[in-house]
């Protein structure tokens, strides 16, 4: 039977969700306790997308097949009993034979997060980034993004060691928040899906509209010029989460 679990890990010790030789991955750990479970056969899983080291996800999507018989609510607790501390399974549920984790998803949301204190504490030092130096003008930041909006090629948002041919997404909603209770600067953005490094690079363009690098007008030739050198620098990956993945039906 095939299965889809959403997880949850803090990416801070990773080398990124996706196995890599000789490096510790948020995959790797999981095919290992699978392959524990299964006694010695390996079990592949497959994510809606990969993350970067450092990236945290809330909300990513995995799915596997298995042919134990395990009751649904035993799962949870059975993976999660021995994953490692910083990977958490949230929920295990079983799934049509051809749903596929990553071909299946119909849209994304990531949250970006800034850290405005003058002192950043050093229990969230990797799960925020800190930019006490600056004071950004927020109402310029989401005054560009509205800018990117929409269906558009967004090659100006992509890292250029990519092998994407395709390079035309759909953004649904940006959202620019100060939460004043943590003193930090969110940016939620949701889309029909994200090109390699896209929300990062987002995320670093409109920091640097908010702190007078670029202004609100550069926005929409950035977008047009579909060149990643226009665009501002890839904001640091600690700051960013995956939160939801969204499927039909």
């Amino acid at each position: 039977m095939r299965l889809r679990a959403i997880i949850s890990y803090d990416g801070s010790a990773f080398s990124g969700y996706q196995v890599q030789p000789g490096k510790r991955t948020v995959q790797a750990e999981i095919e290992r306790v699978l392959q524990i479970m299964h006694k010695g056969t390996v079990v592949k899983v497959v994510a809606s997308g990969r993350t970067d080291a450092g990236v945290h996800a809330t909300g990513q999507v995995i799915h596997y097949d298995s042919p134990l018989t395990l009751p649904m609510d035993r799962w949870r607790t059975a993976l999660n009993v021995q994953l490692p501390g910083d990977i958490r399974v949230l929920s295990v549920e079983q799934v049509q034979d051809d749903f596929h984790a990553r071909y299946d998803a119909v849209g994304k949301t990531y949250r970006y997060i800034w850290s405005l204190k003058e002192v950043h504490s050093p229990f969230e030092r990797n799960y925020s980034v800190h930019v006490e130096r600056y004071k950004p003008n927020i109402e310029w930041m989401k005054e560009a993004s509205v800018h990117l909006l929409g269906t558009h090629d967004f090659s100006s948002f992509c890292a250029s060691n990519t092998s994407v041919k395709d390079f035309v997404r759909t953004v649904h909603s940006i959202r620019l928040e100060v939460h004043e209770e943590l003193n930090q600067l969110h940016m939620e953005i949701s889309g029909n899906g994200f090109l390699y490094n896209m929300v990062r690079i987002i995320a670093g363009t409109l920091w640097e509209i908010g702190i007078e690098k670029k202004s609100v007008e550069d926005l929409p030739e950035i977008l047009r010029s579909c060149n990643r050198k226009n665009a501002g620098k890839t904001a640091p990956a600690h700051g960013l989460y995956l939160e939801k993945v969204v499927y039909l039906g």
